[in-house]
């Protein structure tokens, strides 16, 4: 247990908890929620004894010290499963996933995990998230979804990294393979709730993100309810005469649950393999050939985290890491451009 104590500046917040989260050292790295937390705990002394009231309010001067138990094991089991790693320091981690692992152990798949990975891989170099011994997941993608994603191994690039994609400021490139094609000219898609076209072409999908009204294990676009989404595509290559496939990049400017998945399904371009979002949408032999039945029978969507861009949260360096596309993804690519791609 190490005691951590702090004065109260001038003109502080008029609560203690706010009080608090502004006057602990940037280096201690605590959240107004996990001071929310300590207080209710009875980890927080003043003037007056325990503190257990965050609303409390506070005066100039006044110090408070605040008990922190070192970081505590967690459940989850360590488990030596290989990981692409495409940056690794004291403070986070970038991890090229593949399709098929989860990140974050759940009912369903207690184990396998990345972060069942990441506990065997950084052992002793976690410092601590939130008073636990165990990796920070900032973001995710999806199982069967494959590419980059960053986490936090202490609780400073912990705050720092979320601060980042709270604020939209982190970079999210992804590449899709999907069906149909992005057509500004197309009444259809400038008819759908939500889709406008930017410059360059640029699709841009503007709705709410929640609960699929009777699949629970679903997302579905809603008008008056959920949390605002924004994504953009662009069209990068298109496939078949007429264009009944494409590649397309995908940017996220939020990151909801299977958002791009819900929004490009919600404009009638679906992913090719997604099986929760994909429909009963059939590739056209017509078109494609041969190739038609490759499409069907890819086993995921079709989907790849191509790009991520951040602040390191304590060097403060500008990073950048690209993926290149896996070998499933590549291969129907290639099967695709060989009908004669047209770019875009």
């Amino acid at each position: 247990m190490s005691i951590l104590s702090v004065t109260i500046p001038a003109n502080p917040p008029d609560r203690l908890d706010k009080a608090l989260a502004l006057a602990v050292p940037e280096q201690a790295a605590l959240s107004r929620s996990r001071l929310s937390r300590l207080i209710a705990e009875g980890s927080v002394t003043g003037p007056d004894g325990p503190a257990r009231d965050g609303k409390a309010r506070v005066a100039e001067g006044q110090e408070y010290h605040i008990a922190l138990a070192p970081p505590e094991e967690v459940y989850t089991r360590p488990e030596a499963i290989p990981l692409v790693i495409a940056h690794e320091d004291d403070d986070l981690i970038v991890i090229d996933k593949q399709a098929g692992m989860v990140v974050h152990p759940a009912p369903g798949s207690p184990s396998g995990t990345l972060v069942n990975a990441l506990l065997a891989h950084c052992g002793d170099s976690l410092s601590g998230i939130g008073g636990e011994k165990r990796p920070g997941i900032v973001h995710r993608i999806d199982k069967d979804t494959s590419g980059l994603l960053v986490v936090a191994k202490s609780d400073r690039a912990h705050h720092g990294l979320a601060a980042q994609f709270e604020a939209h400021s982190a970079t999210r490139r992804y590449l899709a393979l999907a069906h149909g094609v992005i057509d500004a000219a197309d009444p259809r898609l400038r008819a759908t709730p939500g889709v406008s076209f930017e410059e360059g072409g640029v699709l841009r999908i503007a709705t709410h993100l929640a609960r699929h009204p009777t699949d629970r294990q679903k997302q579905a676009v809603h008008v008056d309810k959920g949390r605002h989404a924004v994504t953009r595509a662009r069209l990068l290559e298109r496939f078949g005469t007429p264009p009944v496939a494409m590649l397309v990049e995908c940017r996220l400017e939020t990151g909801r649950t299977h958002q791009i998945r819900v929004h490009m399904a919600h404009a009638g371009l679906g992913l090719i393999g997604d099986p929760v979002y994909g429909g009963a949408r059939k590739a056209s032999t017509r078109v494609l050939g041969s190739v038609a039945a490759e499409v069907q029978a890819f086993s995921r969507q079709a989907l790849h985290a191509a790009h991520l861009g951040f602040v390191h949260p304590v060097s403060g360096v500008e990073m950048g890491f690209d993926s290149p596309l896996p070998a499933d993804m590549q291969t129907l690519l290639d099967r695709l451009r060989g009908l004669g791609a047209a770019a875009s």
